[in-house]
């Protein structure tokens, strides 16, 4: 399967070409989307992911028709759809705050949108019913919102979204509002609702345990530009620039100069002179500079005698609970993060002022070809 496109076999639930969004006048005006295009699988969890005004949240409003876009094409199930206003797509969106109508009940909030499409009574009963079930809040019908807590909230309206049976459910940073607790448990809810109706989720969020943890795919978003589309071990092991890297987890990052190339692997030179291999992101030139990423769990910390890469002083030691990680001083002054699970690191218990070794799993190191 290609990671950008997925499987071609596949219908596309959404594509999305060329798009362009400026606010303002089109030469001179902010360009939050620039030159987007993606196609979003059938039944696929898919998330938008990237900080504060990457144009995450735009490029969810255009499939939305909340957004028009500046210049691009936009397709739903193969129609093209950018010129249609939002009550004619069969998309539903749930917003960061629920908007819950107060002064009705559960199942009249989640029965809302089914009259104002003129489901007659006994249908919109039943999908009423069939929808509180499917987020397990059948019990709850009765009540008004705020006799709910946080999480049972977003619940409804996840299911007043799901009632009308869209084809594609938007979700706009819907976790946001929530305790960190309520937040891993809904994170599995979602997920599991997803695979239980076939319904295509595209979901906004600029937290990326919440992406790694959810989706079939991720695309990450950078000032209006879409830097990498891939699973989320292609994201997280196989980043395709610093930016990615940077930005999903921890991760090293390494000056080298590019020694030699050979099949698809590349010696490093690091600044103290030790030699590491990497996989290149991209061509890679025999002299060239650049960064190499490892991420911290792939370092291991060794007494200072034994073969290692590097060699440094632990800085600080932060207990993490299942996991310690070190802060280690190598020899040019640079910091360098090496993450171990506490079980595994009870024998070798490195304190701070200690010397150590630090060796770099093989097959783990990618050098960033940007």
């Amino acid at each position: 399967m290609n990671a950008e496109t997925g499987n071609p076999s596949a219908a596309a639930a959404v594509e999305v070409r060329e798009v362009e969004k400026v606010f303002g006048p089109p030469t001179t005006g902010a360009r939050a989307l620039a030159g987007v295009s993606l196609n979003i699988l059938d039944n696929e969890f898919f998330t938008l992911l990237g900080p504060s005004g990457c144009g995450k949240t735009t490029l969810l409003r255009i499939i939305a028709g909340f957004e028009t876009v500046t210049s691009g094409r936009v397709f739903l199930f193969g129609d093209e759809i950018e010129d249609l206003p939002p009550n004619k797509r069969p998309v539903n969106t749930v917003f960061q705050q629920y908007a819950l109508f107060p002064h009705m009940s559960v199942a009249e909030n989640v029965a809302f949108g089914l009259h104002r499409l003129r489901h007659p009574k006994a249908e919109v009963a039943k999908r009423v019913d069939e929808a509180l079930d499917l987020v397990q809040l059948g019990e709850f019908a009765a009540r008004r919102p705020s006799q709910l807590s946080g999480g049972q909230q977003q619940r409804v309206a996840l299911a007043r979204a799901l009632a009308p049976r869209p084809k594609v459910l938007l979700l706009d940073e819907p976790l946001s509002a929530l305790d960190l607790k309520l937040r891993q448990a809904m994170r599995v809810e979602l997920k599991s609702l997803q695979e239980e109706t076939g319904i295509t989720f595209i979901f906004v969020t600029h937290d990326q345990e919440e992406a790694l943890t959810m989706s079939d795919r991720i695309a990450v978003m950078s000032r209006g530009e879409v830097q990498q589309i891939g699973t989320a071990h292609d994201i997280y092991d196989r980043p395709r620039n610093r930016f990615v890297a940077d930005f999903i987890g921890e991760t090293n990052l390494l000056d080298v100069t590019v020694e030699n190339v050979d099949d698809g692997s590349v010696a490093c030179r690091l600044q103290d002179g030790g030699l590491l291999q990497a996989t290149p992101s991209g061509e890679a030139a025999a002299g060239t500079a650049g960064h190499v990423s490892i991420r911290p769990e792939q370092l291991v910390l060794v007494p200072p005698q034994e073969p290692a890469l590097m060699q440094g002083v632990v800085d600080r030691l932060i207990y993490l609970g299942t996991d310690n990680q070190h802060l280690v001083q190598l020899a040019d002054g640079s910091e360098i993060r090496v993450r171990t699970q506490a079980a595994q690191q009870a024998e070798k218990d490195f304190a701070p002022g200690d010397k150590v070794g630090i060796r770099v799993n093989p097959g783990t190191a990618r050098l960033l070809v940007d």
